[in-house]
Parts: structure tokens; sequence; C-alpha cells
């Protein structure tokens, strides 16, 4: 991802929190030489400085072929706006887009209920806790039938998060009057999205 210096937040703690807000994920791989994305829901923890991603996939999609293979990348991504060069101080400005993006970077290990069912317990644990706890009571009620049929149709993975990039692109490198500027009329959007990055740059200043 291109990266310009001003665009760049480095403080992990926020990075995970940002993952973990945004935690629908792409995640990208190569499966026969071709690009191969799958749009899922992920868990994010973080443990003495190890990021730690985990997520499934259904047992008939081929994206989890490409695991335990190579690196893949998961993107997350967070509310982005337009951004009017009327709101900058000279005349001569051109329009851009505002935006919050982390790019994660691993190989999957897979985890399968048929090599491994402690583990794959965990992980459907973790997901239910993280996604809707007061699910879990039911999920456990279920005949051992039905769950175990579940399981053995997905292919769970977890990634060690190896490699982090960002890019919070704010208007960092626009006066403080333009940023306030933009904050100021994102803010005023009827748009919601719009109005959450008018937030982020809000508190960026702050």
């Amino acid at each position: 991802m291109h990266r310009p210096t001003a665009f760049q937040e480095d403080n992990i703690d926020k990075l995970v929190a940002f993952m973990q807000a945004h935690s629908f994920a792409t995640l990208i791989s190569t499966v026969d030489s071709i690009p191969f994305a799958s749009h899922i829901p992920l868990v994010v923890t973080e443990t003495a400085g190890v990021v730690t991603l985990v997520g499934h996939l259904a047992k008939g999609n081929p994206h989890w072929q490409a695991f335990d293979i190579a690196e893949s990348l998961a993107i997350f991504s967070g509310a982005h706006a337009y951004i009017s060069p009327t709101l900058y101080e000279k005349y001569e400005s051109v329009p851009t887009w505002n935006y919050i993006a982390v790019h994660a970077y691993g190989t999957p290990k897979i985890i399968t209920f048929k090599d491994e069912p402690e583990l794959m317990d965990q992980m459907i644990d973790e997901m239910v806790d993280t996604y809707e706890a007061s699910y879990k009571s039911q999920w456990h009620s279920l005949s051992e039938e039905f769950r175990t049929g579940m399981m053995k149709g997905i292919v769970g993975f977890e990634i060690a998060v190896t490699r982090l990039e960002d890019k919070y692109k704010l208007s960092q490198n626009r006066s403080v009057i333009e940023q306030h500027n933009v904050s100021d009329a994102l803010l005023n959007s009827s748009d919601p999205c719009t109005r959450a990055v008018g937030l982020e740059m809000q508190q960026n200043l702050e």
C-alpha cells in the first residue's frame, strides 16, 4: 500500500482497535495463480505485540486451498468521504478522498474439525463471543450431530500477523485551518459515513 509519511499511524493499540471495530474484512490470497478474495468476519486479538486473526470459510470455497502455503492479505476498511477542493484556502486545488484502511499480512494456518476438533470448538466459541455472546448457550444446546455437521462443513484458520500497514488519510498534509474546514464540513453532512470521517478528523486534530 502506498503510505505517504503524513498518513501513517504506527500505534499498534490504535490499529488493533480499528481492526476490531471494522472486522468484516476482505481476505485475499492467490489460488491457482489468480488473486482470490473472500469477504468474512474475523476475530482480531493482540497478545504481547502479536496480532492474530481467526475466522473460517465454507469448505466448498476454494480459497482455503491457498492456506498453509503462502502469505495472505486481510484488508480492514473504515468510513470514507469525498473531500471538495472548495474547502481549501488555495483556489487551485483538486478533489480527493479521505479514508482509513489497515492491511494485515500473514500465512493462514488451517484448522479442521477432523484434525483438530478442540481448536475448531475454540475458534467457533471465539467468534460467537465476539459477534453474539448471547447465542453461545443456544449453540451448545444444539444436538451434537447438528453441531458436528456444521463444523465439518467449514475450514477454520488462524493468521499470526507478520506485517501491518495502515493509511489514515485524514487531510494531515493540509494546513490546520484546512483540516478544520474539512472536518466541520464532514460533520455537518447528512450522510453517516461522511460524518464518521469528520469525527475521526476531529479526534485526530485534538
